[in-house]
């Protein structure tokens, strides 16, 4: 593999993990009431993006019948770029 692709992957990986531990991190801190609205939009905008994504990639395999086949690694960074995004629009949003 080219070292550009190495570097590429690498510095991926690091961005997601950094937006994962963002992600915990916000979930688990304790704040003011104004953080936890927050934190609750914004996460319950993330559930509701993955639970209709994976409804239409259900729906998308039941008509080409396809087996499920579903990548948790990808859900997971999907899930925290959607969270990251949400909880900057709500911040911006109510003030933070």
């Amino acid at each position: 593999m080219p070292a550009g692709a190495m570097t590429f992957f690498g510095t991926v990986l690091l961005v997601f993990t950094t937006l994962d531990l963002y992600m915990l991190a916000s979930l688990l801190k304790p704040g003011d009431e104004r953080n936890q609205v927050i934190v609750w939009k914004a996460s319950s905008f993330t559930l509701l993006a993955m639970v209709g994504a994976n409804i239409l990639d259900v729906i998308e395999n039941f008509v080409r019948a396809q087996p499920m086949s579903q990548n948790p690694f990808i859900q997971l960074e999907v899930a925290a770029i959607v969270y990251f995004a949400a909880i900057m629009f709500y911040k911006k949003r109510h003030g933070g």
